[in-house]
């Protein structure tokens, strides 16, 4: 019996030959680590990636968000106890970035079928904060699995209002919108982005990284500050800052990683397309490839997890089987994410069960199937055989 591993990050890493030891061996011969010219060079080129003016490596991905919300908060753009809308249905760090800013989570409910925000959504949870007295000043849209919001339509109402637009990247490097004045990627869709590079993700880092994109030059000036002790100079400290900073280790890793990063989503999508063409099961919904977008432009999704969604003719969940069934024929599988945030412990006092019905939904019957540019055909041949043969 053939052997699935979800995501086998030493397969990542050997496929990439000598070239990032190489990388790793530069730096350590440098005799510079920190805030050097790899970080420099890593910044440029991701930015430049993006479509956006600016990028600012930091620690990590939770990180980015954070200090994108402590920036606007810095230059008067968010007050401490605004509100910002986040999904119910996303990791948890989302919120916790909105938190550590001293700022209000606002949840909106995903689209059933997408998973992600809709314009609906966020119009319903905005009316619903103005009529407790909060003031809703951003949208943190996140393009959860690697499928980009509806951007389109998430601007226009943050315009109408006067809402900063943020985006949550972390799943969705390289995801774009190709439309009649060329292709737009994540982290150039709103006023600012941050992403993650664990590991794990579609360009990941060798450790824990991440970045603040945005064309916003004051607030990248801001961030670089915050992230570095409230510092630019050394000893001159303006603001009460932190210590989150891209190290040069993992910006060259990254760069090496990084002129491969389409390819590696172009073969994503390959994989995801046969499971869309070839998985037949009843008690298996699979996933939309992309949201609603306006005629003339089409969504790519970079698929940084695929994930099914099992449910009974009876409307009970049938996840669990389904991922005992598949462990049993060797397919690992993940659970992205069992508990929506607002049934976590950190912010159970706010919130209830039943408050958010979509998000809970969605976290009883989600299950993450292996999808990785470096799956062999025998292996998706049996993520899919192993599916279809799962009954109730």
């Amino acid at each position: 019996m053939i052997q699935v591993p979800y995501y086998p990050l030493k397969r990542v890493s050997d496929s990439y030959g000598s070239e990032i030891k190489e990388a790793v061996n530069r730096v350590m011969d440098s005799g510079w680590y920190i805030r050097g010219k790899e970080c420099g060079g890593f910044e440029e080129k991701f930015a430049k990636y993006c479509g956006s003016r600016h990028c600012v490596g930091v620690g990590n991905g939770l990180e980015a968000l954070a200090l994108i919300l402590k920036g606007y908060v810095s230059l008067g753009r968010l007050l401490p106890g605004d509100g910002v809308i986040v999904p119910s249905n996303t990791f948890i760090a989302s919120w916790l970035a909105v938190k550590a800013a001293n700022l209000v989570p606002v949840p909106a409910e995903p689209d059933a079928e997408t998973a992600v925000l809709s314009a609906v959504s966020v119009d319903r949870a905005f009316a619903g904060a103005q009529q407790d007295g909060l003031k809703v000043r951003a949208i943190l849209a996140v393009h959860l699995y690697g499928r980009l919001c509806p951007m389109m339509e998430l601007k226009q109402f943050a315009e109408n209002r006067d809402l900063l637009l943020l985006e949550d990247a972390a799943q969705a490097h390289g995801a774009s919108f190709a439309t009649e004045n060329g292709v737009v990627r994540a982290g150039n869709l709103g006023d600012a982005a941050g992403f993650s590079f664990y590991p794990g993700k579609n360009l990941g880092a060798l450790g824990d990284a991440g970045a603040v994109v945005t064309s916003d030059g004051e607030l990248a000036a801001v961030v670089r500050k915050l992230a570095n002790y409230g510092s630019e100079k050394k000893y001159v400290h303006e603001f009460a800052g932190e210590n989150s900073r891209l190290d040069e280790i993992q910006a060259a890793v990254l760069s090496v990683k990084l002129p491969r990063l389409d390819e590696e989503n172009r073969r994503r999508n390959e994989i995801a397309n046969r499971y869309l063409a070839e998985i037949r099961n009843p008690l298996v919904r699979l996933p939309k490839a992309a949201v609603s977008v306006p005629a003339g432009t089409v969504a790519d999704c970079v698929w940084h997890i695929f994930a099914v969604h099992c449910e009974l003719p009876n409307g009970e969940s049938c996840r669990d089987a389904l991922q005992k069934h598949l462990a049993n024929r060797g397919v690992e599988t993940l659970i992205h994410y069992p508990t929506p945030p607002h049934l976590q412990k950190a912010f159970a006092d706010d919130f209830s069960t039943g408050a958010y019905p979509v998000a809970e939904r969605l976290a009883n019957e989600e299950l993450s199937l292996p999808l990785h540019p470096f799956m062999t055909e025998d292996e998706i041949a049996a993520v899919i055989e192993g599916v279809n043969s799962f009954k109730d």
